[in-house]
This record gives C-alpha cells, structure tokens and sequence, in this order.
C-alpha cells in the first residue's frame, strides 16, 4: 500500500487516520493504517489540523459545545468584564468545578470596588476562510474519497496516483494555491435536535458527502454542527458548486433528493 498523499510505501504505519479530527467529535469516520503514512499524519495534525481547530471560529464552536482534546482540554473563551478589562474563561470536564475565570488584577480591584461586574462574550466568531480552510478541506476529501473505495482491492493505491488529484493533494500537503476558495455557509443552528428512529433527541455533530455536479464537476461536502464547508476536487474554484445550489433550491447536497442526513456519521 502507498500512501495516499505522499505515495511513499506505508505497509509498516502504526497510525489510524481521523477524517475528521477527534477534537470535533470524531469517532466513526477512521481511516486504517497505511491509508495515510504515519509521516503524513503527524505532519496533518500538526499542520494543517491544528491551525483549523484554533481558528476563532473553529475554537469558538468547540468552547459552546464542550468538546475536548485528546489531552481532555476545552479550548478557552475570551471575553470583556465590563467596562474594559480582558477576561479568559476555561470549562472544566472533570474535578470540583466546572471552570474557572481569569482576570487581570485591576479588574479584582473594580469588582470590589463595584461589587459586582459583568462578563460579555461573543455572540459569534467570524466564519473561517484562507488557506487554514482550504487545507484542512483539501485532506478530508481526498481521504473521504479513500474511504468510498477502500473495500475494493487497489482502490487507494489508484487515487494515490491518480494525476487528476494531484493538485488538491498538492494544497493539502504544501499550501500550493496562495487562494483555494471553499464555500462556507450556515444550513442549521448547532444545536438542533432529531428524533432518531427509537424516538430519542440526537445532535447531529458531523455529516459529510461527495457531490457529482450535472457538469461533472466533484465537490466534497461537510458539515460540522451545521456549518456547511464546500471544496472542490478538480481545482480551485467555487463558482461550480454556487451554480449547483442556486438551481436545487439552495438545498444541501447532504440532504438534495435523500432522506434526512445522507451519510451520516
């Protein structure tokens, strides 16, 4: 077997691939040993997935929804205490509280002096955008792409060569294309509910899906909490994909013509 991205021989990598990152709640959507080599892997999560959960928007979403690193570690919040002073707020899984406040020591000083403040955070964080996107984009669909076709014999080592990939390969693993739009979108609140089929409440935490376009263009779908990403396979351009919302009636391709989450994970 050959890795996916770099094409070197990973028959002896140890390491299972996430799609998408464990600190966004993966758990389902792996890829095994050898898909991508154990050097690519570390580089990904170092680079390229690391970059994309701090992103402030990224960051945000994990704070809001409690999701934890592999350490265990809920990214912090930054805030104001009225009427200017910096505040970091920290949740906490485990031990005695569930989290903690950091001010700086004139702003203790005006809580006495007040008896009493008030905290203000962000409404919402910017929606991502740039190369960080991209990137981290560019990596999920080439190994969503994989996970289609790993039951067939030779599957991953045929895209691993395929030259038609190579230029998202290439973004992916180098940053190549100084501007690799992806559309970015909002398609449901983070926090709605389904009724599941035994008649529990489910938050969907992540979905994704590969759209062939009437023009046969490729484009990789993903939603996280209901923030829609859109990157296409063939190159770096959108408009493709914009072209193919606006005659479906702006309807998910996660959701156009399927039931209600069409590969959900």
């Amino acid at each position: 077997m050959h890795c996916l991205f770099c094409r070197a021989d990973s028959a002896g990598s140890h390491s299972r691939e996430h799609i998408i990152p464990e600190s966004l709640g993966n758990t389902t959507l792996v890829l095994p040993a050898g898909v991508v080599c154990d050097r690519c892997n570390n580089y990904f999560s170092r680079e390229v997935e690391k970059p994309f959960l701090e992103s402030a928007a990224i960051a945000f979403l994990r704070f809001r929804q409690r999701i934890p690193s592999k350490r265990g570690l809920i990214p912090p919040m930054c805030g104001v205490l009225k009427p200017r002073f910096p505040a970091i707020v920290r949740m906490r899984l485990k031990g005695p509280t569930i989290g903690d406040v950091y001010l700086p020591p004139e702003a203790i000083d005006h809580l006495l002096a007040e008896n009493g403040g008030e905290l203000i955070f962000p409404a919402e964080a910017p929606l991502p955008t740039g190369s960080v996107v991209s990137r981290f984009l560019a990596k999920a669909a080439l190994e969503k792409m994989a996970q289609r076709v790993i039951s067939h014999a030779g599957g991953v080592d045929y895209l691993a060569n395929e030259p038609q990939l190579d230029s998202i390969r290439s973004h992916a693993r180098r940053g190549s294309q100084p501007h690799w739009p992806v559309n970015v979108r909002r398609i449901y609140g983070e926090n709605r509910r389904w009724i599941d089929s035994k008649g529990a409440e489910v938050q969907v935490l992540h979905e994704s899906d590969i759209l062939k376009t009437e023009t046969n263009e490729y484009y990789y779908i993903l939603a996280l909490f209901g923030l829609e990403f859109a990157i296409n396979f063939g190159g770096a351009e959108i408009d493709g994909y914009r072209y193919w919302l606006s005659h479906h009636g702006m309807v998910s391709p996660l959701y156009y013509g399927k039931n209600e989450h069409g590969d959900l994970r």
